[in-house]
């Protein structure tokens, strides 16, 4: 194993080494101003083309104004016609074979031009002008009216190239994926076999309840955070300023997360009095509590870690945590180590969560394997510690998202349901008390959580049943996968949502059901998949109308394509089986241990889709820390957002972390109607009517965005003497507002 992962190592850096004779992109030039004059500040060679990029290359902190440009050839394998668009703020120009192709800009938007081009090397010249203010940069192409797609960086050279080289330049980028997969797999396997061993497989009847070490429990995390940096790569590079805030679900997590740290020790009766929304109450039920999350990344925060380095933390820790379970529960339910490994990584990285990095509920699985290896436990040998690990687990992958409490009861209902030879007749008046009190224990937990949730749906706030058949699943999300390589083969549909397994995933599966599995938990895995997928169609599926009026907790369920994780989870464990009855098919160790390595070196390869792209944090201004030193403080943010761009308000919740005074902006899966009617008061800011507004509302302190605002608002502004102006941080102004009239 250790020659194994010796070798594919070496061949991954040789192939990369060979990557250095012919490297992809274009030669840049950056210039520290507008006009693409005087001498380059640095002049590497980019194959991305993007914000971020923009951004590292002036080492996270640009000047306010400046430009770029970058000239070299792209090559161009099948003649027709090519879309190119240029998407930038502020202005961007295209040039090939020396003509302009695109002229994009002043401001913000985006310009596509369609042009005729032969096969062959053209030469090419992108130029980006940055005047102030946001900076974006897209470059894309699309060949006779296909979907645009990023310009890839193996078309991209700095002299021509011929299509053997072209050639040869994919083949070793396909290779180094390749033995990169094959020494992750093998070093995998490696660390797992320095785990203790263990006991035999605990099957079913065997009352056998084989105990789980804590070196074994330890090197698996280790094993699945190694993992899970390289799936989510760069991001353990810089944690602390590396972050996907520009999806307004990332900040509103973030914001959650220090908000449940924040306020659980100061005053827990009112945890869920999120400081958004003000004056409305239970505004953390808007959305998921995030209550398991928060507590994992609760010794950060308290340690001063930003609420950036925490969730990104956290969110490795979910990857982790979720491998490492799903591993230990299919060791533990095959006995073989190997086909554990297997299962968590398809349990852990797979197209749901490496789609949804913005949503930190979605990677943090690690109690529905232990819930579902207590209801085996229990199933098979009714007894109280079995109850009790069951009611703990099911009531812990409740508290990591209102999501999963549903998902984790449709499966072990619906596991339960499909065992019933070891739940009917006599076996049920031993198994009943246990049952019922596993279920009281839960819902005592569980409780002081939920009860502000249900006093929010008893107000009419909920999910309409068009709604959740806008966001029902597609035949073509199961289908759709981010994967680097089903992108490049062309082999992903486009569906809206990623819920694709992956071929090799598949396959094991299908090897676990030959051969009639008598497997009780195979039988399990396949009922709740199964349930799991047609549960994600949503409101066609007969029923499903029934079951949302009849469970309060359905009308929660927004997204019902979601359920597709259901699936995903069953074929990780079925996954699991199937490589450990081809493991047990051959009796060569030396084969045993290839075989191992390249399924575990296929899963990587099929499954990886990185390296994962970032926006730069460059930390909270200061100015939002002033209002915590008065106690009855009222903050807002402005301009105020309209009610359909409420996502536009995340930032402003971001910043309210440095203080938690009440907020009257706010964003979650909710708009109160207290907010539609503040944007009716506020529109208008700034004129005395929308003043007057602020102190009815009881407004103290006043942020003012004068970048969002006409060019002379600083100075009307010191025109209305409620009015006081604190402080000034880059464009935006602090002013404390008395009560009165203006004049």
């Amino acid at each position: 194993m250790r020659r194994a992962f010796g070798i594919a190592v070496g061949l991954a850096l040789a192939t990369w080494a060979a990557g250095l004779v012919w490297p992809s992109g274009l030669r840049g030039q950056y210039f520290a101003g507008p006009e693409l004059s005087g001498s380059p500040v640095r002049a590497p060679i980019d194959a991305e083309f993007s914000g971020l990029q923009l951004s590292r290359r002036w080492n996270f902190a640009p000047p306010e104004s400046f430009s770029a440009q970058w000239s070299g050839y792209i090559f161009i394998g099948r003649p027709g016609r090519y879309t190119f668009s240029l998407t930038a703020d502020d202005s961007a120009r295209l040039y090939v074979d020396r003509q302009l192709v695109v002229d994009r800009g002043p401001g913000p938007g985006t310009r596509s031009v369609e042009i005729p081009l032969a096969a062959g090397s053209h030469a090419v010249l992108l130029q980006y002008f940055q005047l102030g203010g946001p900076y974006q940069l897209q470059w894309q192409w699309g060949l006779d009216g296909e979907a645009l797609s990023t310009v890839p960086a193996w078309a991209l050279s700095t002299t021509p190239r011929g299509f053997a080289t072209i050639l040869a330049i994919r083949s070793f980028s396909a290779m180094s994926w390749m033995f990169l997969a094959i020494g992750a797999a093998a070093g995998v396997a490696l660390l797992w076999r320095s785990a203790p061993r263990s006991r035999a497989p605990d099957a079913p009847g065997s009352g056998s309840d084989a105990a789980v070490g804590a070196p074994r429990v330890a090197a698996a995390f280790a094993m699945f955070l190694m993992l899970a940096c390289l799936y989510t790569w760069p991001l353990i590079s810089n944690p602390a300023h590396l972050s996907r805030n520009d999806n307004a679900d990332t900040i509103l997590n973030e914001w959650t997360m220090r908000w449940v740290v924040h306020q659980a020790v100061r005053d827990p009766f009112h945890l869920f009095d999120g400081n958004i929304f003000y004056p409305d109450r239970h505004t953390l039920a808007y959305s998921e509590s995030l209550i398991v999350q928060s507590a994992i990344g609760a010794p950060l925060a308290w340690l001063g870690a930003s609420p950036v380095l925490v969730y990104n933390l956290v969110l490795l820790a979910g990857f982790a945590l979720t491998g490492c379970a799903t591993a230990l529960l299919v060791a533990r339910w095959t006995g073989d180590r190997a086909a554990g490994v297997a299962a968590g990584m398809l349990a852990a990285f797979n197209a749901h969560t490496l789609t949804r990095l913005p949503h930190i509920q979605a990677q943090h699985v690690e109690f529905l394997p232990l819930a579902l290896l207590s209801l085996d436990s229990l199933l098979r040998r009714p007894r109280w510690s079995s109850a009790i690990g069951l009611a703990v687990s099911f009531a812990l992958q409740s508290l990591t998202s209102l999501y999963l409490l549903v998902f984790t009861a449709v499966a072990l209902v619906v596991g339960a349901a499909v065992r019933p030879e070891e739940w009917m007749g006599a076996r049920l008046r031993a198994l009943a008390p246990k049952i019922v009190g596993a279920a009281a224990l839960a819902i005592l937990v569980l409780a002081p959580f939920l009860w502000p949730y249900w006093d929010l749906h008893r107000e009419g706030f909920g999910r309409s049943l068009d709604e959740v058949a806008f966001f029902s699943a597609r035949a073509a999300d199961y289908l759709t996968t981010p994967s680097r390589l089903h992108r490049a083969l062309g082999t992903t549909a486009g569906g809206g949502n990623a819920l694709f397994p992956g071929v090799t995933a598949l396959a094991l599966s299908a090897i676990a059901l030959v051969g009639r599995n008598r497997d009780c938990r195979v039988r399990m895995c396949v009922a709740f998949g199964l349930t799991g997928v047609v549960l994600s169609f949503g409101p066609i599926v007969p029923g499903y109308p029934s079951l949302y009026s009849a469970v309060p907790l359905f009308q929660a369920i927004r997204t019902a394509s979601r359920f597709g994780f259901l699936m995903l989870f069953a074929v990780a464990v079925l996954g699991g089986y199937g490589l450990a009855a081809l493991r047990r098919s051959v009796s060569s160790s030396g084969l045993k241990n290839g075989l191992t390595v390249a399924a575990l070196a296929l899963l990587v390869l099929e499954s990886y889709s990185g390296p994962m792209v970032y926006q730069p944090f460059e930390g909270i201004p200061e100015i939002y820390r002033l209002p915590s030193a008065a106690q009855e403080a009222v903050v807002v943010d402005l301009p105020f957002h309209a009610p359909d761009a409420t996502y536009r308000n995340a930032p402003s919740m971001l910043g309210s972390t440095l203080n938690f005074r009440p907020l009257l902006n706010g964003y979650s899966g909710f708009t109160p109607p207290s907010y539609f009617a503040h944007y009716e008061q506020f529109r208008t800011f700034p004129d005395e009517v929308s003043i007057r507004a602020l102190q009815a509302a009881g407004v103290t302190h006043v942020f003012v965005h004068l970048d969002r605002f006409a060019a002379n608002t600083e100075e009307t502004l010191e025109r209305f003497t409620p009015l006081h102006r604190i402080t000034k941080e880059e464009s935006i102004v602090l002013y404390q507002l008395e009560t009165g009239q203006t004049r």
